[in-house]
């Protein structure tokens, strides 16, 4: 006996005290948490559990605290050995099962049969990034903005605050969690048929991002993933939207950089999104299935991480540092879906027998294609007259510097000749025609600023501030003035001669 007691207290254990049910165990699954009451719960936990930590990472546009919980069993974010693992979840209010599923995670790591998995990784895990649009179930946050489609203009308080944090703690491997709606698309309905997974996994889609870490995620991550979820007893598959077949193709999803999982992913690291199935009203509907699901495939996140976590941490490091070293030369800012002569097996729900099948999509798009690619500059020059470049550079904490002249050097502008358009994922946006010119006169380095690629955040600044490319700046509404036909574009490119 005493031999048994003596091994209890060797097991380094995170627990202390008694075990805390969820706000959403407590009201027996029926309703989601509300902020305060998830405050409250987070705060509770650390109490008891002083190896816990809670951050608050910053405000959102109704000034409600946003709170990341940091798992370590030694201090966070300090041993290089370790991965560092961010999980966000609910940026979109009306999506309740990823919060919930996260506040379940934090109570079952705290177990003492899961601190295995802090010998290898620390985690952070934010599980509410939206809690202004959480208190009324709607997708938007206070300022009526969606922040899932804000992390390259960056300018909603909550995208800025997970930004910042990642900057602080650079994490190795990320997963962005939401809900996907099938039951709501009139297409879909007519087709006879709905998607039917408890959980959506999506990887890096963007073909700037090294094949390395996109090959790693498809063959040995998804794999792994679907297993761990078949055996916990719930469905998976791909995140792949589009269609209905035949009436339209499906691919994966968006390569665009102004999302969560991309925004992360161009920096090179490991990074996912997990898309749980929607309930038919949020709230009712089967939550307590659609929490433990998406708990299910955070869980299963970490366990591959802490397996694998010398492979992901030497990828991700040599992966960065090429971006530090101004590698690649080339950056494609111009792609499309295309198909690679494989067929789709998509789980379904049939409307008219109720019952699960599977439909083999034919025009299935798992492929992004770059189908315009530039040499990538040693760096840009932004006019200090512009304010709303500026404060998009600083709001990224882009690395930045006087310009000075340079033999080697030489500084082109772009020329804008007209503006034409063109389709992207079934939207219409600018596409530009525009001609480089060197410069030869002299200009004033005082009246820029130097952002040099060979940074870490190097892909997605030539992706931002190439006036052709499909993700850049210019095809957001309050970036448009910057592109004028017949006139010149004022952010200068650096090159060598």
């Amino acid at each position: 006996m005493k031999k048994l007691l003596l091994l209890l207290l060797t097991i380094p254990m995170l627990v202390i005290g008694r075990e805390l049910k969820t706000p959403l165990e407590k009201n027996n699954f029926s309703r989601p948490t509300t902020y305060a009451e998830l405050s409250e719960y987070l705060k509770d936990l650390v109490a008891q559990n002083p190896k816990l930590a809670l951050e608050v990472i910053g405000q959102t546009a109704e000034n409600r605290n946003v709170y990341a919980l940091k798992f370590s069993s030694s201090q966070f974010g300090k041993d290089p050995k370790k991965l560092k693992v961010l999980i966000f979840a609910q940026q979109h209010g009306n999506e309740q099962s990823g919060k919930e599923g996260a506040l379940l995670l934090a109570a079952e790591l705290l177990k003492p049969e899961n601190q295995y998995l802090f010998e290898h990784i620390d985690l952070a895990l934010v599980p509410q990034v939206n809690p202004d649009g959480a208190e009324q179930n709607k997708r938007r946050n206070g300022h009526n903005a969606d922040l899932n489609r804000n992390h390259l203009i960056l300018e909603e308080p909550e995208a800025i605050a997970l930004h910042t944090f990642f900057d602080k703690y650079l994490f190795d491997v990320n997963m962005d969690v939401h809900e996907y709606a099938p039951y709501f698309s009139e297409a879909w309905k007519k087709y006879g048929y709905r998607c039917n997974s408890d959980e959506l996994i999506g990887v890096n889609t963007n073909p700037n991002i090294p094949a390395e870490i996109r090959d790693f995620s498809n063959k040995v991550f998804v794999p792994f993933y679907h297993n761990y979820l078949t055996k916990k007893q719930y469905s998976s598959s791909i995140y792949a939207p589009g269609g209905p077949p035949e009436q339209d193709y499906i691919r994966h999803s968006t390569f665009d950089i102004n999302d969560g999982r991309q925004s992360f992913g161009i920096q090179n690291s490991f990074s996912l999104i997990q898309e749980g199935l929607n309930g038919f009203d949020t709230f009712k509907d089967s939550l307590e299935h659609r929490a433990k699901g998406q708990e299910t495939g955070m869980l299963a996140l970490l366990e591959f991480a802490a397996r694998n976590h010398t492979q992901i941490k030497g990828m991700v490091a040599s992966q960065r540092l090429n971006l530090i070293k101004g590698q690649p030369e080339t950056v494609a800012i111009q792609m499309e879906h295309v198909k690679n002569g494989k067929q789709h097996p998509l789980p379904v729900y049939s409307y008219s027998t109720g019952k699960d099948s599977i439909i083999m999509v034919k025009d299935y798009r798992p492929v992004v294609k770059p189908i315009t690619s530039i040499s990538k500059p040693e760096g840009y020059l932004i006019p200090k007259s512009s304010k709303l470049l500026l404060d998009w550079a600083k709001r990224h904490n882009f690395s930045t510097s006087t310009y000075k002249p340079s033999s080697k050097l030489k500084i082109e502008q772009y020329e804008v000749a007209a503006i034409d358009s063109m389709d992207f994922e079934g939207d219409i946006i600018v596409n530009p025609r525009v001609k480089a010119v060197t410069i030869n006169s002299a200009i004033k380095a005082s009246d820029y600023i130097y952002i040099p690629t060979a940074q870490l955040k190097g892909n997605m600044i030539v992706i931002a501030l190439e006036p052709k490319s499909e993700l850049g700046l210019v095809t957001y509404t309050g970036y448009s003035q910057l592109l004028k036909a017949n006139e010149k574009f004022p952010v200068l490119r650096v090159v060598k001669k």
